[in-house]
Parts: C-alpha cells; structure tokens; sequence
C-alpha cells in the first residue's frame, strides 16, 4: 500500500472512530510523525478527506477535522433519503424475497429482545449491518452501491452522537422490520415508504438528541 493510501486509511478511521474528534487540527508534521510517513503523502491523505468532508481547511490552522452539525445531518439525510428509499424499492424489484423474510422475523424477535430491557445492542447493530448488505447486494447497481459506501461513511460518525434510547431502538426494530417485510413482499413503493419513515424518526430523533446537549452545554 502507498504511503499515501495508509495515511489517508488511518486517518480516516481515527475521524469516523471519534479518535479524532471535530475540530482537531491535523498537523502535518505531528500526524506524519505519528502515522511514519513524509509530509508528501500525508498532505495527499488529507486532500483526499477533505474532498469526502471529512476534514475541512481552517484559516491560519491548516487542516481540521470537520464538524457535525445540526445543518449538516439534515443535509446527510437529505441526501440519506434520496439514496435509500431507491435502494429499498430496487432491492423490493430484484432481491431474494425469502432472504428478507428472514431479517424481518429476525427484527420481530429483536424487538421483543428490547422489550425484555436485554438489548444485545451488539447483536441488533449486526442485524442492521445484514440489512443493509443484504439490500446492497440486491440492488444490482454499482454506482449506486458507491455512492452509499460514501455517505455511510459519515453516518457512523453521525451515529455517534445519538444516544442508545431504549424506546427509539424499539420503534427503529419495527421500522427495520417493516422495510424488510415490504422487500419481501417484492413492493417498491412500500419499501420506499417504509425507508422514508424511519430516516424521519431517525433523523427527528438525531436533532432532538443534539439540542438537549447544546442546552446542557451552554
């Protein structure tokens, strides 16, 4: 791997991990020390995520990880929205129904795992992850499929700032559910529909999560 590559890999993974948090200054010298290469393929790394808005250029400060604001996530989501509501009724048209029937049982039986107050959380994020791969795999679309490797990208640092509410992991179960039964039923404007709930009441939950920490901080 070039030097370059390994930079750009690491660095990204310290910023999605909140490793790096918003605002950190991403000096050159310390981060090409830090990661063992030269300035020349560091400042590639780092032109590389700001082009993807994970790093941003700062006045008189060089390179910064880039915030995550309220503004932001309405602008991912809205992007979030167009993505994947496509890709639920490609997946409804062309994947495996029985498959799908499967991750909607399976969100049933997570559900009822939440109301027992025994989350697994680990357990219901591997759930979600097989959804996801799952619609992935069956919307046969590669520049598709691209595009949301991107934005995914910043979903999990998004992700980061929800709070694991027991009440909103219930209805985000259902709602996975009913997106996983509506592609089982091989019903594109279902499976939209369904998609376009659940980014609402996640994207309404997000908000609400930040403006009780900003009032708390300030």
């Amino acid at each position: 791997m070039r030097a370059s590559e390994r930079a750009y890999w690491a660095l990204r993974e310290d910023i999605v991990e909140w490793r790096l948090p918003p605002g950190t200054v991403l000096a050159e010298v310390e981060q090409a020390e830090r990661l063992g290469v030269s300035r020349t393929p560091l400042r590639e790394a780092l032109g590389r995520l700001t082009a993807e808005g994970l790093a941003a250029p700062h006045s008189g400060r060089g390179v910064v990880v880039a915030d995550i604001s309220l503004e932001n996530i309405t602008e991912i989501f809205e992007l979030r929205s167009a993505l994947e509501c496509q890709a639920a009724a490609l997946a409804a048209r062309r994947g495996d129904r029985d498959a799908f029937g499967k991750l909607q049982q399976e969100f049933f039986s997570a559900a009822e795992l939440l109301r027992r107050d025994d989350p697994a959380l680990h357990d219901y994020y591997q759930l979600v992850a097989r959804l996801d791969s799952a619609i992935d795999e069956a919307i046969r679309n590669p520049y598709l499929l691209q595009a949301l490797s991107n934005l995914r990208v910043h979903l999990v640092r998004i992700r980061r700032l929800a709070k694991d509410n027991p009440l909103r992991l219930l209805a985000a179960a259902t709602e996975h559910a009913n997106i996983a039964g509506a592609i089982a039923a091989g019903d594109s404007q279902l499976a939209a529909a369904a998609t376009a709930v659940h980014l609402h009441q996640s994207l309404e939950h997000l908000k609400s999560t930040q403006q009780t920490a900003e009032r708390t901080a300030s």
